[in-house]
């Protein structure tokens, strides 16, 4: 039982309800009590390492998750929104054997259209992005291509966000050193110039330097 010393303005020694009371170097304090450990279920293990996965998967991806969802974190952040796009689509398996189908990542979603017949191939150290032109409705010569490159093994992404127009019809990129040779997983999407509107990704395939 706490006791209140010098009346119920004094200071609390002792538990009292939900917090214990005592002094330090004649300061008195309360702080609440720790709270009891349970032991986790394994479904409650299961479920908080599924989303430890999906938080740590999307770590490499962030630049492009905050331009390519903006339109979608009305009520909550970009990396949220990706997470709740990604969480319950893309993961495969169950802990401890969890992975991600790469072929259905999100990281851009919006109405803009992309061009038809986009493609990505790999020259040298260089990827060559082409498409075709199109009109469409709400497409605009001077949208900006957004593109993402994934190596899985190194769990590292490269791109950009802009900077290349709709009616250019082709780009080039040119891998960094720590990119060549890998295996890597590409992704296309658009932004217009305004970066009000925003097209859903599409996944390009995997190119084996």
């Amino acid at each position: 039982m706490g006791k209140i010393k010098n009346g119920i303005l004094g200071a609390v020694s002792g538990k009292v309800g939900p917090v214990i009371g005592g002094m330090w170097k004649t300061i008195a304090y309360i702080k609440a009590l720790p709270r009891t450990k349970r032991k986790r279920s394994v479904k409650q293990i299961a479920t908080q390492e599924k989303m430890r996965f999906m938080n740590k998967f999307l770590v490499p991806f962030h630049p492009y998750i905050n331009v390519g969802l903006k339109n979608e974190a009305t009520s909550q952040t970009e990396i949220s929104a990706a997470f709740t796009a990604n969480y319950h689509e893309t993961i495969v398996g169950v802990h401890p054997h969890l992975s991600v189908d790469l072929s259905k990542f999100i990281f851009s979603k919006g109405d803009l259209p992309m061009p038809p017949d986009m493609a990505a191939t790999l020259v040298d150290n260089t990827v060559q992005f082409t498409w075709k032109s199109s009109k469409q409705k709400w497409a605009n010569f001077d949208d900006q291509l957004m593109i993402v490159l994934y190596d899985s093994h190194l769990h590292k992404a490269t791109g950009f966000t802009g900077g290349v127009n709709r009616n250019a019809n082709t780009c080039s990129f040119e891998l960094k050193d720590s990119f060549i040779g890998k295996a890597l997983h590409v992704y296309a999407s658009m932004i217009s110039w305004d970066r009000k509107r925003i097209a859903n990704n599409v996944y390009l395939g995997n190119l084996r330097g």
